[in-house]
């Protein structure tokens, strides 16, 4: 795929990078030089300019890629004014960075395909590891609900996944296990593998180190944890 990120801050950078990693053709731009230098070698195309000025955004081939990402973040101004540019200029898929719930709600006024908010899902993430000793893999699907990927508590083990009732206690489905089984590699060393399970058996047990896969709401995920 093809993409325009503009802003190749932290966030920005990364991003960039690591889609470029993947195979995709990405096009970055920042109005920081020095940003674009250190990415420049990395990226399809780096262009050192001002995105909030319309004549130096047209330089870019909006209309040419896939998506094109609003990466900017501190500078609420800018972000704004970027993508209220881009929509004048009819760019089919926008995606933009909001850094809290004013500019979230500023952007949603653009009817943006995907408004990202990548600090919110870090620091909830950092929560559930400090306050609740839980290590989640998450994915955001909207603004409510997760598909989340951890370890099951030690309060299920023994248990069987027909007497977990995660549905109908905490709303929260249930769509695979990983699996945990002790095998021994070729130098007779045991290692932990883990294997995924679509189709759970009612009857199947519980062990240490399995992995739960979940779907539901964030407030139910809240809720199920502080229950155990």
């Amino acid at each position: 795929m093809k993409y325009i990120i503009i802003g190749l801050g932290n966030y920005g950078g990364v991003l960039a990078e690591e889609l470029s990693l993947l195979g995709n053709e990405v096009i970055g731009a920042d109005i920081n030089e020095q940003r674009v230098d250190s990415l420049k070698d990395k990226l399809a195309t780096a262009f050192i300019i001002d995105a909030t000025d319309e004549a130096s955004l047209s330089v870019l081939p909006l209309n040419d890629v896939d998506i094109v990402i609003v990466a900017i973040g501190e500078n609420l101004s800018a972000s704004i004014r970027v993508t209220a540019l881009l929509k004048l200029k009819k760019v089919k898929h926008i995606y933009a960075r909001a850094i809290d719930n004013v500019h979230k709600a500023v952007l949603e006024a653009f009817n943006l395909d995907k408004i990202l908010t990548p600090e919110n899902d870090a620091a909830r993430e950092l929560v559930w590891s400090l306050d609740l000793g839980i290590k989640v893999e998450s994915f955001r699907v909207d603004e409510d609900y997760y598909v989340m990927k951890f370890k099951v508590p030690e309060k299920f083990i023994g248990y069987h996944v027909n007497e977990l009732n995660c549905d109908t206690e905490f709303n929260l489905k249930i769509i695979a296990l990983k699996r945990a089984d002790t095998v021994y590699n070729f130098l007779g060393i045991s290692v932990l593998e883990r294997n995924v399970v679509n189709e759970l058996p009612d009857n199947y047990e519980i062990q240490t180190e399995d992995e739960l896969v979940c779907y539901g709401r964030y407030k139910d995920f809240l809720s199920f944890w502080k229950a155990i």
